[in-house]
């Protein structure tokens, strides 16, 4: 390891040598292997940033590397859809979440490589890293921290960086 990934700690997300409180899943961390759709749960390992998005209307870009969050973007959640776990866009008809959200929780997102860009079916999709509902609220997998620290790491990371979770958290 070292001080330019980002550590799941049991304190919280370890980075360039502070620690910042975060949420995990509501289900905890769990052993990569077990991981499955809509089980809530962090997978331990190791997962790369892969991707920058942000919502213009609302933040000014972040990083030279970011996207955009467009009106039509989703993200696939269905098992059955061909481009299972990949950003798509409206009309889609199969599951998807909507990028573009009403609250402010994915104004900025930290994309991963969990099971993508294969991704192998039911495995699970969108591990991000995003703005939290409120300190400590759980999320269904993803990290979640304050605005303005997620933008503080965005700002000195890029695509390729590592975020760590260890299997030692793992539940069982």
């Amino acid at each position: 390891m070292s001080w330019r990934d980002l550590v799941l700690t049991p304190t919280g997300l370890r980075f360039a040598g502070r620690v910042f409180p975060c949420s995990l899943g509501r289900s905890g961390v769990i052993r990569r292997e077990a991981k499955r759709e809509g089980d809530n749960a962090t997978p331990s390992g190791l997962h790369h940033i892969i991707g920058c998005l942000y919502r213009p209307d609302r933040i000014a870009r972040p990083v030279a590397w970011a996207d955009a969050i467009g009106p039509m973007d989703l993200w696939s959640d269905d098992p059955r859809d061909p481009e299972y776990n990949h950003l798509v866009r409206a009309p889609h008809r199969f599951s998807h979440e909507a990028l573009r959200r009403a609250d402010p929780m994915y104004d900025l997102v930290l994309t991963t490589d969990w099971n993508w860009p294969d991704a192998r079916e039911r495995r699970g999709s969108a591990i991000f890293l995003h703005r939290w509902r409120r300190p400590g609220a759980p999320t269904a997998g993803c990290v979640a921290m304050s605005a303005e620290n997620l933008l503080w790491i965005s700002r000195r990371i890029g695509p390729g960086t590592r975020l760590i979770v260890p299997e030692a958290l793992a539940r069982g």
